[in-house]
């Protein structure tokens, strides 16, 4: 893929007016490369990595995103990632500032791999990503998921997707 380039994510295919359907195609073992990509950093709280305040972090977070008409359709990514047992940051891509919201900018290289299943299952993911990160000679600096769809979602679609995203070195 191009330098800050996503594979195409088709918001427009929205049966439930929350999560659009996620398409597999183009985001299965994908190079990506950001130079300086632009987001916007939230923060949620949790308990046992289960987030208990991303039901009013999220739509807070992209009502801010929609009003700065910083959200590109075809380049959108949420990367989640859990420092701890209580707290998960996530990183919604953008093409502008924010105002009022942290801005982050990311340069590196990353992985993917499309993976479905529970939410439970992130640290078993987390591990395959890492072998498949390590098959390509490559070593795992950070792993993000892409939560395509929010439980909800995922059920009315019957599949609850989600990307690894792994930094690599």
């Amino acid at each position: 893929m191009e330098i800050n380039e996503l594979p195409k994510y088709d918001m427009s295919d929205n049966p439930t007016n929350c999560c659009p359907r996620f398409h597999l195609k183009g985001w299965n073992e994908q190079e990506l490369h950001f130079k300086d990509k632009l987001f916007v950093k939230a923060k949620t709280r949790s308990i046992f990595h289960i987030p208990i305040n991303m039901g009013s972090v999220f739509p807070k977070t992209l009502t801010a995103i929609e009003k700065a008409n910083a959200m590109s359709e075809d380049n959108f990514i949420v990367l989640s990632y859990d420092p701890s047992a209580w707290t998960a940051e996530h990183y919604f891509s953008v093409t502008r500032d924010v105002p009022g919201q942290k801005m982050v900018n990311m340069t590196g290289d990353f992985l993917t791999r499309v993976l479905e299943g529970p939410y439970k299952n992130a640290p078993k993911w987390e591990k395959e990503m890492e072998s498949f990160v390590n098959s390509k000679g490559k070593q795992v600096k950070k792993t993000y998921f892409f939560y395509t769809t929010c439980p909800k979602c995922s059920k009315f679609y019957g599949k609850n997707y989600v990307v690894a995203v792994a930094e690599i070195e």
